[in-house]
């Protein structure tokens, strides 16, 4: 009966790759048999930053002087009209949030490669306000979160950090004008889960960082042993 319910399985999913066949979700080539998401070309040529690897990369000298973070790095570089703006345009709008999932494990395993495997105790990622949550129907911030912690082995949670109100679009505010919009809009729900832990706040994108310094300082203020910050892309 297993073997029989497995042989549907297959059928079902070649017939489904028959009239719809599976594309790479950066160029929109074919994808071969047994991979996902992206072509071996595009997951190979991902545009990388390396900075895990660089203690005082962009991503860290964005915080200088206004959050105490022991790591500070971003997964890939972003580019207005390159393949991980694709990425990320399905991730947050079209309902891909198995796109977070598999690039926060991908980025997990070069994490556990250079020894970040057992660097923190909780994952927290960036939370929605409820009604932009109910909208889009899941948090893409969540969804890295996820995978990052399947990859390092970490647990995560969305409970720990809250949105309590609804901001503005923050797409032609400068970083003072940014952080303005994020003041006192986030804040603790579980302290008890943050005193004394090692923290990883995880984003999709690092812009200017007023949302994750706004998020840090929350943080922060329930007294973490320490702070650290990645995201999935960092634009320049």
């Amino acid at each position: 009966m297993v073997i029989f319910h497995f042989s549907m399985k297959i059928m079902l999913r070649d017939f489904l790759n028959l009239f719809f066949p599976r594309y790479c979700l950066a160029c929109r080539g074919p994808v071969a048999h047994g991979a996902h998401l992206l072509c071996a070309s595009c997951a190979v040529d991902l545009p990388r930053t390396g900075y895990h690897q660089e203690p005082e990369n962009p991503v860290a000298r964005k915080f200088y002087g206004l959050l105490p973070l022991t790591h500070a790095f971003g997964y890939l570089h972003f580019a207005k009209g390159g393949k991980v703006q694709s990425l990320l345009h399905q991730l947050k709008y079209e309902n891909r949030p198995e796109v977070g999932e598999v690039l926060g494990r991908w980025y997990a395993s070069e994490l556990k490669e250079d020894d970040f495997g057992e660097a923190f105790d909780l994952i927290v990622p960036i939370p929605l306000h409820p009604s932009k949550l109910r909208k889009r129907g899941y948090n893409q911030s969540d969804a890295i979160a996820r995978g990052l912690s399947e990859g390092l082995n970490i647990p995560w949670s969305a409970e720990v950090l809250k949105r309590t109100r609804h901001t503005n679009t923050q797409t032609r505010m400068s970083r003072a004008e940014r952080y303005d919009n994020m003041a006192s809009v986030f804040a603790i729900a579980q302290p008890e889960k943050v005193i004394g832990q090692r923290i990883l706040l995880v984003d999709d994108v690092v812009t200017t960082g007023a949302t994750l310094q706004a998020c840090g300082e929350a943080i922060m203020a329930s007294q973490p042993q320490t702070l650290s910050i990645a995201a999935l892309a960092v634009a320049q």
